[in-house]
This record gives C-alpha cells, sequence and structure tokens, in this order.
C-alpha cells in the first residue's frame, strides 16, 4: 500500500508482487470487515490498483490473489486503516422530552446528556454551557437540574490526530414553577367609579394556571348588567360597578396550580377606603430651583386617584395614591394655598387637604449658653410652626463655616428642628457665635446663639504629708497628702508624680573607702506620672523602684482640665524598725511554755505521791501528809466525802476537813495511833511512776 493509514477522501494505491509466475496472470483483491465479511474489491490483469476518493468503509484487512492457469497464490494481509472525522455528533438526552424549542425538563430531575460523534481514531469531547467550557468527556450528568441550567448546550468533538472539529448545539429548557405564590391585587376602572379583580403569579415555566373562586355568581350578574365577558382564566380582570359597594366587600380568592407542583396555592384580596385621610407636604429640590408639592393618600384597595388645584392656574392632573406639583424656586407668594383632592372607587365624595406656604420663623431656647472647657454643649434651633415648604435648617460655626461633615459637630435634625452639638469645648476654639439658618420658597430667616465657654476653676492645693518606703528592699513607697479646703471640694483627681535624683552604686571593695559615692543623673528632670481618677484617694503606693536609685515625689490635683500647683517633693524616708511587738511576743510565748510545763510537773508529782513523799510534803506541807496517812486507801477519802462528808467524833464534827478521819471498821473506837499500827500496807498503785522529760528552747528574734 502507498499508505497504510489514509485520509477519508485521499487517493492511494496498492501493489501486489510476484516473484515469478506465468502470463496471463489475474489479480483480485480482495476486503474483510472487522466483522469478517469477505468481499472482492477490486480485479483485473494489473498487479496494481488505484483507489481513489477513501471513504471510511474501506477500513479492513486487504489480501491479493494471483491466478494463471496453472497456479492460484494469496498474499499476506494489510491493514488499511482510513483516518476520518468526527462527524456532527449526536447529542442524546435522558429523560428524552421535546418542545418546540428543543429538549426540557422538570427542575430536581437527574438530566443526562450524551455525545457521539464517527471519528477514527475516536473523539474527544468537550461540552460548553452558553459558550462557557463546563465539562471534558463524551456524557455530561447534571444532578437535580436547576431553573439556571436552562440554556444552549454545546457538544465539541475533536479529532487530534487530524486536528479536526465538529461542533452541535441543543437547547434544553428546564420548567419549573412560580416562586412564591399567586398575587391578587385589585385596580379601579372606568375612570374610578368600578373596580377589576386581578390575578397574577409571574415566572415559571411554562405559565401557571390561575382562576378566581369566590362570589362569583354576583360578580358575573354586575359584568353582565354592563355587557362585560365573564372569563375567570389567567390575569382574569372582574369588572364591577361602584354601585352598590361598600367597604366591606366579598372576600375574593384566586387559585394557582402548575405541573412542577404537586399542590396549588392561592392568594386572596378584598377591596377597602384607605383607613386615613389624604397627606399634604412640601419640599424644595437639592439646587433649590424648584418648589415640589406632594400629595398622598396611602392604603386602601385599590388606590385613590389624587390631583393639584392652585391659584394662577397651578395644578396637575390625577394620579394614584400621590402626586407631586412641580413649581419653581421663589414664584409663590406667602398665604397662597394649595388644594390636593382625591377620589376612591367606593365613595362618591372626594376628600381634599391643603397647603399654605409660608416663610419660616426660628426659635432657640437659650441665646447664650456657658459650659465649662472640656464638655459637650447643644445648641437648639427649631421652626416656630411646620412652616411650608421647609428646606434643611443649617448651623454655621463661629467663624461662620458650615458645620455639616465635620468631626467636631454633630447635627441632630428631624424636619421641625435642628441642634447642634459642640464636641470637646475649648476656652478660645469654641467660644463665640454660632448661627442657625433656615430658607424655603417663601422667605427666608437666622439666628444667632452665643457660645461661652469658660475653663474649670483652678483646684485647691494638695500636700505630701507621708513618704515612705514600705520595706528595706526599697522597691515600694507609700504616699499620703492631704488637701487644702476639703469641705469646698473642686477636685476630680490627682497626678502622683516621682522623679530619678540620683543612683548610689555598690560600694568598691578598697578599704580606702570612707563613704558612699552618688551618681547624679545627666540631663533635665522628668517627672513620670501616676493618674488617680478618684477624688476621695487619700493614698497611694509606687512600686517596681529601683532599690540603688533615690526619687523624688510630688502630688498635684486637677479640676476636669484645670491643674492645679504641684506640692513640694519629697524624698522617701527609711522605714522605722520597732522591736517592741517582737519582745513582748517571745516574752508572752516564754510564759505560757513555763506555765504548761510546771502544771504537767505539778500532776506528775500528785499522781506519784507515795513514790515520792518527800517531794510531795515539801511541795504541799508536812501537816497535810499527816493528815493523810490514816487513809488506808486513797479511794475512802473520796467515798467518805462523796457518802457522808466529815465523821463525828462524840457528836462533834471535826472543823478542819484536812483532820477529818476514816469511818471506823468495827464498833469499837481506835485511836490515831492504834489505826495506824493496825493499818494495812497499801494496795499497789496502779499508776505507774511516770518519767516526764522536760526540753526548754528559748529562742529570740
Amino acid at each position: 500500500m502507498s499508505d497504510a493509514s489514509p485520509v477519508e477522501g485521499s487517493t492511494m494505491w496498492m501493489r501486489c508482487n510476484l516473484d515469478n509466475g506465468t502470463g496471463p496472470i489475474q489479480y483480485v483483491w480482495q476486503h474483510e470487515t472487522r466483522s469478517g465479511n469477505i468481499s472482492a474489491f477490486a480485479q483485473g490483469n494489473t498487479s496494481v490498483i488505484n483507489v481513489t476518493d477513501i471513504n471510511r468503509n474501506h477500513t479492513g484487512w486487504y489480501h491479493c490473489v494471483a491466478t494463471n492457469p496453472v497456479n492460484s497464490e494469496s498474499s499476506n494481509r494489510l491493514w488499511l486503516n482510513i483516518i476520518f472525522g468526527p462527524d456532527i455528533p449526536q447529542i442524546d438526552v435522558t429523560p428524552y422530552s421535546l418542545t418546540e424549542r428543543g429538549y426540557s425538563a422538570l427542575e430536581r430531575e437527574t438530566v443526562s446528556l450524551l455525545c457521539q460523534a464517527q471519528s477514527n481514531p475516536a473523539s474527544q469531547y468537550v461540552w460548553f454551557y452558553n459558550n462557557s467550557q463546563v465539562y471534558t468527556g463524551p456524557q455530561l450528568t447534571i444532578t437535580k437540574i436547576l431553573r439556571m441550567h436552562t440554556g444552549d448546550y454545546a457538544c465539541l468533538a475533536q479529532n487530534t490526530y487530524l486536528n479536526t472539529r465538529s461542533k452541535k448545539t441543543i437547547s434544553l429548557t428546564v420548567y419549573y414553577p412560580p416562586d412564591g405564590s399567586p398575587s391578587c391585587s385589585i385596580e379601579p376602572a372606568l375612570n374610578h367609579t368600578s373596580l377589576r379583580l386581578l390575578c397574577s403569579w409571574p415566572g415559571g415555566f411554562p405559565s401557571p394556571s390561575l382562576h378566581w373562586t369566590g362570589d362569583l355568581k354576583r360578580l358575573e350578574q354586575e359584568e353582565a348588567d354592563t355587557g362585560q365577558q365573564t372569563n375567570p382564566l389567567i390575569n382574569t380582570a372582574i369588572l364591577l360597578q361602584s354601585e352598590g359597594l361598600t367597604t366591606n366587600n366579598s372576600l375574593f380568592t384566586c387559585t394557582g396550580s402548575h405541573l412542577a407542583l404537586k399542590q396549588s396555592t392561592e392568594c386572596s384580596t378584598r377591596t377597602y377606603v384607605p383607613p386615613a385621610e389624604p397627606v399634604c407636604s412640601a419640599y424644595v429640590t437639592n439646587n433649590q430651583q424648584y418648589l415640589m408639592l406632594s400629595c398622598s393618600w396611602d392604603g386602601g384597595a385599590p388606590k385613590a386617584l389624587v390631583w393639584w388645584e392652585g391659584p394662577g392656574g397651578h395644578g396637575k392632573g390625577g394620579e394614584e395614591n400621590s402626586n407631586i406639583l412641580i413649581l419653581r424656586y421663589g414664584t409663590t407668594r406667602s398665604g397662597k394655598p394649595y388644594t390636593c383632592h382625591a377620589k376612591h372607587p367606593l365613595l362618591v365624595q372626594t376628600k381634599t387637604c391643603t397647603l399654605t406656604l409660608e416663610a419660616p420663623v426660628l426659635l432657640t431656647q437659650r441665646r447664650v449658653v456657658s459650659v465649662y472647657e472640656g464638655s459637650d454643649v447643644q445648641l437648639t434651633c427649631n421652626l416656630k410652626a411646620n412652616y411650608l415648604p421647609v428646606s434643611e435648617i443649617t448651623w454655621f460655626n463661629n467663624q461662620g463655616v458650615d458645620v455639616q461633615g465635620t468631626s467636631k459637630y454633630t447635627v441632630l435634625r428631624t424636619s421641625a428642628w435642628a441642634n447642634l452639638t459642640v464636641r470637646d469645648t475649648h476656652e478660645t476654639q469654641d467660644s463665640g457665635e454660632y448661627r442657625c439658618s433656615s430658607s424655603n420658597a417663601v422667605g427666608g430667616t437666622e439666628i444667632n446663639v452665643t457660645l461661652v465657654v469658660k475653663r474649670h476653676p483652678m483646684p485647691p492645693n494638695a500636700t505630701l504629708v507621708n513618704v515612705m518606703y514600705n520595706s528595706r528592699q526599697r522597691n515600694a513607697v507609700e504616699l499620703e497628702w492631704k488637701v487644702e479646703n476639703e469641705e469646698g471640694g473642686g477636685w476630680t483627681g490627682f497626678i502622683l508624680e516621682h522623679m530619678w535624683v540620683s543612683e548610689r552604686p555598690e560600694r568598691r571593695g578598697s578599704s580606702n573607702d570612707s563613704k558612699e559615692e552618688t551618681e547624679e543623673r545627666v540631663g533635665p528632670p522628668v517627672w513620670y506620672p501616676n493618674i488617680i481618677q478618684d477624688p476621695d484617694v487619700r493614698s497611694h503606693t509606687v512600686g517596681r523602684l529601683t532599690p540603688t536609685v533615690t526619687y523624688q515625689f510630688r502630688i498635684t490635683p486637677v479640676n476636669h482640665r484645670t491643674i492645679g500647683h504641684p506640692s513640694a517633693a519629697k524624698t522617701p524616708a527609711e522605714p522605722r524598725y520597732n522591736v517592741y511587738p517582737a519582745v513582748i511576743g517571745a516574752a508572752i510565748g516564754g510564759m505560757l511554755f513555763a506555765t504548761i510545763s510546771t502544771g504537767l510537773l505539778l500532776m506528775f508529782i500528785i499522781r506519784n505521791r507515795n513514790n515520792n513523799p518527800r517531794l510531795h510534803d515539801m511541795l504541799f506541807g508536812l501537816q497535810h501528809s499527816q493528815s493523810r496517812e490514816n487513809i488506808n486507801f486513797p479511794e475512802d477519802e473520796v467515798v467518805g466525802g462523796s457518802e457522808g462528808g466529815i465523821e463525828e467524833i462524840g457528836g462533834l464534827s471535826s472543823p478542819d476537813p484536812t483532820m477529818a478521819l476514816p469511818r471506823a471498821s468495827s464498833p469499837l473506837t481506835t485511836s490515831p495511833r492504834s489505826a495506824t499500827t493496825s493499818q494495812a500496807p497499801p494496795p499497789e498503785d496502779n499508776n505507774e511512776p511516770v518519767s516526764v522529760t522536760i526540753t526548754v528552747k528559748a529562742t529570740g528574734s
């Protein structure tokens, strides 16, 4: 083959070579398709054939069969690959739905677009939406398609081998319901003598279906009287005669449905007269070229018709709901009325309102305003009455400059007044005359207000009464001060300042140094302030100081923005060291310890009196010891005291408790000595001797 991959439409040749053979020889070229079908493509007595206008159908296997009277031989086969395309793409839409404009789909459906174009080699596909590339590939799927996806979709097929392309565009329309619900309205008809009911539901595709429900029989009867045709469908207009209409008319309902909605929706309307009266107003354009008279009668269903009538033939035809009459600025005269007329289909008589134009007059609460420096002050300016027309009230400062748009001033205004606020007043900058001006199409006026800004009175003097370090670390100073004339007041706070005076360096190691050296600070003194905003404070602690630095402190009272005279500077004193509290505390502690130790020693001697009788007699006396010799058991004394007290002898009781005798163990009377000799040995005491070690440790500070 001259070309195994020719382009469709080109020319090629195929030749069948023989090594040897006796003629005549017949040549047959056979074509085998992809599916295996074999057919004779060409035949003749020549070994070369020319193929013109190659097309895609020639693609397949080719081999040559050479035949003579002796033999027939078949050649090897060769593949002929025809390069072509791409053809015009074919676009399939699923779900399939055709309209006059192309394809259609319901909103929120899943739509699939498949593009196929014959090409060799295979085409590459690019999708475009409204000329913007959106996807690459043969199949474009849109999940839950929306109304915004309506438009033109184009599939571009490309043969990269031939660098050829083809394109096809389809139109896809997404059916969607209108937003919201139907809208019902009432409008006047026949020069505001009748009513028309309208129902609309804009948007959606295709258009929704609308129809009226309600008291249609009565409406149809009234329409029949006027010769109108009833058609309660989409955008149906129903005319009603004004005769017999009242403000409490029947309720009318419009029902709308759409194929993309499962349920229908509706709206209702009712006729009524505007609840208020017509309102007239006047205002001037920004460039003061025109005066505009406005008349409105808001509310009602349908809207009322309003028109102007004025002196000198000034007037304007009727408009619904509101009407504006435009006059040239300055052409009106004071006291001339302009009348607005209003007509509603449900009323037989018209309503009116009138404007009388007058020049404004300004008033102010105070012509002279006095304030202290630093405060905000408000200057008032208001109109004496509701003059018509009224332009915006303008304020000028003490320099004659309009204050609008400046941060120094704030203007709070309404249609009847405008108040100027001067912020953060200053004695020299803000004192003076401020001017308030206003004008309208009839005339103008202005008024001056004088502002006097005064300084706050000088605060009383303050004196530091105590300046002392609060510890030997010298890193914090406690200060106390007093204010002269405390009862008079007149201060809002204090400025507590400290200054670096000198620095004491560390002592040098040389023994020749006899005293400490000091280093004075070079340069002007710098006072570091501490702002105290509480006027009732009389003490303060300044911390984070350098221990080796000598400071000076002073106090200055402040009255708002007026600063008083600073007090005399003072250097902090060293803290007083008092040892009396420590000595007294140590003494009291020693006394308490000695008392406790003595008590424990006495308890030990008493409990062990039998083991140490001499020590016991020495502390408590011999007489007391002998008085207890006749007691056999220590418990007898306690029992005797509890049962009968002291024993009686000869009818007399012992006057001294220490001389009490124990009760006899028999009816015989024994003497004390015999009792002693016959006394049995004392029983063994259960309380064993206790060894007590007392250690006294005195500490002193």
